[in-house]
């Protein structure tokens, strides 16, 4: 039987982990078509089925499950390899994948890579914006990054970021029509935008804290969204009262445009860390990464 190529092999773990041709193609940068005769291929050199195709889906067999546990690690591994020798170039160089949130994205990164960027021209970085607790791992990602209180403990944690706090806020429309809530269990009375969360699709329970006494509202209204972007947008447009980041928010605040309220039960808490796992070998362009956010 022939042997499998390691494209081939690399191919088919990229579409067993996304569960789509077109998804894995575009990561791999290569058509749909191409692919699709990829895993063919490799299916015919091997005598079985390795994927199940279907009119929305793609997931593996049995027999596809088993080869991509098996071979998963020993990828990664050589991956890892091929990304240290950038430590015998003149200048970093690769591709670093980093799996975050649209407001980490926004107040942490991207200030930074501009900067980053101009000085290590061999450097490619690409940021997959979501807002679920991605296993990065899994999914081949170099590094994360979440808040400091949802960190993995056999992951290596970098501070990114200084603490953060939360704000309740509606627009002063709003508050003329429905007045000012003065405790957290006001809010059951206000009409509240709810936030979707993505990773179990429930809806986010607002937390609050004044002098160690804890307070968790179940909030209600018409709207649910599944961003804190829109929840501000929603809030801005006199729909309700939202809970997003004060340093969103503060902006907003500042003209007039939105009131802040419950200001004393909204205490602070650890701010981003850039997390990777611990058997990771740092390449210089991840080393240089790493470094450019901790400045």
């Amino acid at each position: 039987m022939p042997k499998p190529d390691l494209n081939d092999l690399v191919a088919f773990l990229t579409v067993a982990r996304e569960g789509s041709f077109t998804k894995a193609a575009a990561s791999l940068g290569i058509s749909q078509p191409f692919l699709s005769q990829i895993i063919r291929d490799l299916e015919a050199r091997l005598g079985v089925r390795l994927v199940a195709r279907t009119t929305r889906s793609v997931a593996p067999t049995e027999a596809g499950a088993r080869l991509a546990s098996a071979i998963a690690p020993d990828l990664e591994h050589i991956a890892s390899e091929l990304d240290a020798l950038s430590a015998f170039r003149d200048k970093p160089a690769g591709t670093i994948r980093v799996s975050l949130g649209e407001h980490a994205a926004r107040t942490r990164i991207w200030p930074k890579l501009p900067a980053f960027l101009e000085a290590y021209p061999d450097v490619k970085v690409e940021l997959a914006i979501d807002h679920g607790l991605t296993d990065i791992v899994a999914e081949g990602f170099d590094a994360g990054v979440r808040l400091g209180e949802r960190l993995a403990r056999d992951m290596i944690a970098v501070r990114i970021g200084p603490d953060l706090r939360m704000a309740v806020v509606g627009s002063p429309a709003y508050f003329d029509r429905h007045g000012k809530p003065t405790t957290p269990n006001d809010l059951i009375e206000h009409r509240c935008i709810n936030l979707r969360m993505p990773t179990y699709g429930g809806l986010l329970i607002w937390e609050f804290e004044k002098d160690k006494l804890a307070q968790n509202v179940r909030v209600d209204g018409q709207l649910v969204v599944n961003s804190t972007g829109h929840a501000l947008t929603g809030a801005l447009g006199g729909l309700g009262l939202a809970l997003v980041m004060e340093d969103v928010a503060r902006p907003h605040v500042a003209s007039g445009e939105l009131i802040q309220v419950l200001d004393e039960w909204c205490p602070s808490f650890e701010g981003y860390h850039l997390y990777y796992p611990s058997r990771r070998q740092a390449s210089p362009a991840f080393a240089a990464f790493v470094s450019a956010l901790r400045s």
